[in-house]
């Protein structure tokens, strides 16, 4: 009897769900934005295109935008689609650009992942592969950590 249950209270564990971000089954999610894979690689560069069709992740260190603090928002290089504020960047020493919040409505998460490699994110609009979400991100804010491929950005100043 003992056995069962602590069999029963490890599945338990190991089922509950660590991060309080919706996640969704990326391919049971249809998009506003929606191209065959000949128009994305028409449209995107190589790396681009890895990243975000094929869920590739750039090397780190490699993305301008990662030291980049200039006021402005960060969209989608795929579909333009605003995903992150400016404000809500942070330098968390990992080599990719790094935020602690996402602009509602614009960014989910997909099913699967681990500790190890996060919950993988991508662009609401588009689904494009985005990077993944940590929960060591900074305690005084969300302690989310948006970990994302610079080369799946694009970044527009904000006008004076």
């Amino acid at each position: 009897m003992k056995s069962i249950l602590l069999l029963c209270l490890a599945f338990s564990l190991f089922t509950c769900q660590g991060f309080s971000q919706k996640k969704e089954s990326k391919s049971a999610t249809t998009y506003k934005v929606s191209k065959s894979e000949t128009e994305w690689k028409a449209e995107l560069t190589d790396l681009q295109y890895k990243v975000l069709r094929q869920e590739g992740t750039e090397r780190a260190f490699s993305s301008p935008l990662d030291k980049n603090y200039k006021p402005g928002t960060y969209v989608c290089a795929a579909c333009d689609t605003p995903l992150f504020e400016s404000e809500n960047k942070f330098d968390s020493g990992t080599g990719w650009p790094s935020f602690d919040k996402f602009i509602d409505g614009n960014v989910i998460a997909s099913s699967g992942g681990s500790a190890m490699y996060g919950i993988e994110e991508h662009c609401a609009t588009c689904g494009g592969h985005l990077g993944h979400v940590f929960s060591d991100g900074p305690r005084k804010t969300t302690g989310k950590r948006h970990c994302i491929n610079g080369v799946a950005l694009k970044f527009i100043p904000k006008s004076n």
